[in-house]
């Protein structure tokens, strides 16, 4: 005989963690489905941990979570091919427990969640494969894996497969994801003693920074790069999007090495050894390439559902939240005894759009578009900020005010007088 749970969990990254463990806590059979050896085997890199998310879902997590350092500083750097105009924000405030991010190691963090997953009294089944969901006409019933007698049985299912969630797609609930609308994105991890990381970036000890960077090491193409501080290693990495990697022919390895020979970041990296290095794939399309994430017996959480704000560089905490969300609707509607028809589960759909999840998305829903057809934005703007500091810092005999004229004239050669009041425009309307 099948065998039936009160709730499939598909996926156990941070949003089928989030859900897996909240049904769990609250009494309800679960069952958690992972194609890895494990949870996390899929994952090598570095990433951020976003502290108010998890703290949520377990408000002691930092007794025992494998935590690398707590960030103080952020930093947001311009960089033309030798330069790079940059700003910084660093704060004792951050210093206090307790601490708002976290970097981490998400094959080490994915693994204890898990384990909190198992305590929480779940079924968690790893090396296995969901290949198909379980239809009775419209309404999923449960799953089908690649497991002798595979058909496992639910009231409702959660898809939190990740970014491609391609039980989803072959179930028709979402259409092909758009190039335009996915980043790839490479990383490495370069291993260095920490008292190195420390010395290089001003640190003691647990402290840690963040860099976010734009310009011309993209190459062109729509994207960032970023490097973390772990404990004894530094994550490094650049992600642009999907249909620029296409068009422009770059392979993403060869434009994250071009990255680390900056005259800015080559220093940061020297005598690091590279140990790790991973390439994956970002939900970057934002509110407006969201597919419908409730149905007839199923939702969609975390990268599923394009649960990613690309502005801010937020996607694990957005993948709790809806994580936790889900389950809690879940939870609600079994004990009122309803069940989990689209109608019902509505109701998910609804808690997400009072929360912060969908409000920031919402308020960036224009900028994917923007700056895919507005490439100047991270080819000729960084250049040419680079230059203004250049000329105003530079001391040469020549008076301020005649290089401030040289400076605005550079802008208005670059881009017209009509194409700097757009450009200006167009980010107001993409940030207001």
């Amino acid at each position: 005989m099948a065998e039936k749970f009160d709730v499939i969990v598909v996926g156990a990254g941070p949003s089928g963690n989030a859900a897996a463990y909240t049904l769990a806590k609250a009494g309800l059979s679960v069952l958690q489905i992972e194609r890895g050896e494990y949870p996390g085997s899929k994952n090598v890199q570095g990433a951020i941990l976003y502290a108010d998310a998890l703290e949520k879902i377990i408000p002691d997590f930092r007794d025992d979570a494998p935590l690398e350092r707590h960030l103080i500083e952020q930093r947001l750097w311009v960089l033309d091919d030798e330069s790079y105009v940059g700003t910084t924000y660093r704060s004792d405030d951050f210093d206090r427990p307790p601490h708002n991010r976290y970097t981490i190691i998400r094959a080490q963090i994915d693994k204890w969640f898990s384990g909190k997953v198992q305590e929480a009294g779940a079924l968690v089944i790893c090396e296995t494969t969901v290949t198909n969901l379980i239809m009775d006409g419209e309404r999923v019933i449960g799953v089908q894996t690649d497991r002798e007698g595979g058909s496992i049985y639910a009231d409702v299912v959660i898809l939190a497969d990740g970014v491609n969630s391609l039980l989803a797609k072959r179930a028709g609930f979402h259409a092909e994801i758009k190039p335009t609308d996915v980043a790839l994105a490479v990383k490495e991890i370069f291993f260095m003693p920490e008292e190195t990381i420390c010395s290089r970036f001003n640190l003691q000890g647990e402290q840690g920074v963040a860099i976010e960077m734009v310009g011309k090491i993209t190459k062109g193409m729509v994207g960032t790069g970023f490097l973390y501080t772990n404990r004894e290693s530094l994550t490094i990495g650049v992600g642009c999007l999907a249909s620029d990697f296409r068009s422009s022919g770059t392979p993403a390895y060869a434009l994250l090495e071009e990255m680390k020979k900056h005259p800015a970041i080559a220093p940061l990296l020297e005598g690091g050894e590279m140990k790790e290095y991973t390439a994956h794939l970002i939900p970057e399309g934002g509110y407006e390439a969201m597919p419908k994430i409730y149905g007839e017996g199923w939702v969609i959480v975390g990268d599923s559902g394009q649960f990613v704000n690309a502005v801010h560089r937020e996607g694990s905490n957005l993948a709790m939240t809806t994580g936790q969300i889900a389950a809690q609707t879940i939870v609600e509607l079994e004990t009122e005894g309803r069940p989990m028809t689209a109608k019902n589960l509505a109701r998910y759909s609804s808690r997400l759009n009072a929360s912060f999840v969908i409000k920031d998305l919402k308020k960036y829903r224009d900028l994917p578009a923007i700056l895919h057809k507005n490439k100047q934005f991270v080819t000729s703007y960084p250049e040419l900020v680079n230059r203004a500091a250049h000329t105003m810092i530079r001391v040469d005999g020549v008076d301020k005010r005649s290089k401030e004229r040289e400076i605005r004239g550079s802008f208005v050669r670059a881009r017209s007088l009509f194409g700097l009041m757009s450009d200006a425009f167009k980010l107001w309307r993409a940030f207001e």
